[in-house]
């Protein structure tokens, strides 16, 4: 398969009479999340003819529903998960190498409220520093009370009757998770290979007792699709089981769900370019106090789930703890009012399956390789997203289903990343997600025709979505081509029709499909909104 010009469109129409024609793979990767765009592009990347199919969106599940942090993990220090920590950092410095658009860093202000906070607080971050090694964003420091301020100006002067005695500075990356899964979409193009959303594998296809390839429907149209591959990977984080158990209904459950809320407020709540992180609140739990597009975005919470959604609710306890937590750290107390955005994601936390053919390459992701062959891979997190691609792989040929080929993503640009090095940009402006395409956005009808200044989306935006990105649904702008709906779930509804006319205009549908459009998007708005579903 000839490598396309990264310049062209992917179009859908096009892709599909291509799966038409070509039923052959050497790998065809399940799930569109960060795991399975990442294990598509190393796939590609070392030559294999490559296939990603995704049921819904891209990163239409967890993975577009982070802390929007690439980091080591400061709290696996205490843990004393020294590797695991090593192995983060230098992911994370590969990463903001290879994705300068996307990736940049932001410094941390822990504040220190006890006696001894700053300096147990600074020797496990210069242990950090030392473990990102020639890789390290930025040194950590101390801060008096003055310079603590200064960079949180809305820091809490007293928590428990105990007065701000001032803190550390650490840096860690931030990225934008869901743009990131659309570089690394786009990356696979580049590479010659092909994503396709909204292709639901309904079945595997089993050849001698092994698995052959996949049965797939596209859920845009009627088309179904009988495609064979030498490798079937399953990387479709909380849902791995649905998929193991097409091939054997009694598979044991590998996946435990975890949910995490995720609150948005107004960028007031947090003035500065300077993160906040709370270590350890009352249940021991991480608090974030993230700046983000221009907005703050406070969470996580960890909370067993048994259900798997795939747009998970937050449960009023979840909002109340982090709101009620991030009062203690605030000058100003956020309240329910304040809340222009609530989402919650899924963590795919592996439980232990008992299967001798269980690959624990990382205390945070594991592979599974069955009996008939399906590789599946679940947990692990964005930070190291291309270390466990690496890994499947690596799997796949050593179990003799692909010939060996040496692994290149280390020192791969992504997508957009080529032009962009060196540049310096308004880390709030979206535009800078583009890189290289930046130019090419901005030849579009309607580059200064804002639509939400709330996020910065213009006509050409949603233009370049339909285009370039796969975008087909309003949904798919709003909420992952430009993350409107996670900054202001309001501002996403009013902007919908707008969105809804130039998308039709781009495809070619009529009014009847832009009122259905407007409609399920105001639908799925009101539970990103604390007065329209969480809770219930």
């Amino acid at each position: 398969m000839q490598t396309p010009n990264p310049t062209l469109p992917p179009d859908r129409a096009a892709l599909l009479a291509t799966l038409e024609r070509e039923r052959r793979w050497d790998v065809i990767v399940i799930g569109g999340g960060a795991t399975g765009l990442g294990t598509a592009v190393d796939a590609a990347a070392r030559g294999y003819r490559t296939l990603l199919l995704e049921a819904a969106d891209f990163a239409k599940g967890t993975s577009s529903k982070a802390t929007k942090l690439v980091h080591g993990g400061v709290r696996y220090l205490a843990q004393g998960n020294i590797g695991l920590v090593r192995e983060a950092l230098q992911e994370r410095g590969m990463l903001a190498r290879n994705a300068p658009h996307l990736v940049w860093p932001l410094g941390f202000v822990v504040p220190a409220y006890q006696l001894f906070d700053q300096p147990f607080y600074g020797i496990g971050l210069k242990v950090y520093d030392m473990l990102a090694g020639s890789r390290n964003l930025m040194d950590s420091r101390w801060l008096n009370h003055q310079e603590a301020l200064a960079a949180a100006p809305t820091l809490a002067e007293h928590v428990g009757g105990r007065p701000l005695r001032g803190a550390n500075l650490y840096f860690d990356g931030q990225f934008d998770d869901a743009r990131l899964a659309i570089a690394l979409m786009r990356t696979l193009f580049d590479l010659g290979g092909i994503a396709l959303n909204y292709a639901r594998v309904s079945g595997l296809v089993m050849q001698a007792g092994v698995v052959g390839g996949v049965t797939v429907r596209d859920e845009l149209g009627d088309a179904e699709l009988t495609l064979h591959a030498e490798c079937v990977i399953n990387a479709t984080g909380v849902w791995v089981d649905a998929v193991r158990r097409m091939e054997d209904e009694r598979a044991q459950m590998m996946v435990a769900p975890s949910q995490g809320v995720h609150l948005t407020l107004p960028r007031s709540f947090l003035p500065g370019d300077r993160a906040i992180l709370v270590p350890k609140t009352d249940d021991g739990r991480v608090l974030f106090l993230v700046p983000w597009n221009g907005h703050t975005i406070v969470g996580t919470t960890d909370t067993p789930r048994r259900d798997l959604p795939l747009e998970p609710r937050a449960e009023d306890d979840d909002v109340d703890f982090i709101l009620e937590t991030a009062a203690r750290y605030l000058s100003r107390d956020p309240t329910r009012a304040d809340v222009t955005s609530v989402w919650a994601g899924l963590r795919p936390l592996v439980k232990a399956t008992g299967e001798s053919s269980t690959a624990s390459l990382s205390r945070e992701h594991t592979i599974v390789v069955s009996k008939a062959g399906l590789i599946t891979v679940t947990g692990g997190k964005w930070t190291t997203y291309r270390k466990m691609a690496e890994d499947v792989v690596d799997t796949a040929i050593r179990r003799q289903m692909l010939r060996a080929a040496p692994c290149v993503t280390a020192d791969l640009p992504l997508h957009g990343a080529g032009a962009w090095a060196g540049q310096q940009a308004n880390l709030n402006a979206p535009d800078r997600y583009y890189g290289g395409d930046l130019g090419l956005l901005r030849s579009l009808p309607g580059a200064d025709n804002v639509i939400a200044p709330e996020s910065g989306l213009t006509e050409a935006h949603v233009r370049f979505a339909a285009r370039y990105e796969l975008a087909r649904k309003v949904e798919d702008v709003v909420a992952r081509r430009n993350r409107l709906l996670f900054l202001d779930a309001r501002a996403a509804e009013a902007a919908a029709p707008r969105v809804a006319a130039i998308l039709a205009q781009e495809l070619g549908h009529d009014a009847a499909w832009q009122q259905a459009e407007i409609d399920s998007l105001r639908s799925l708005a009101a539970s990103y909104r604390l007065d329209g579903g969480a809770g219930r």
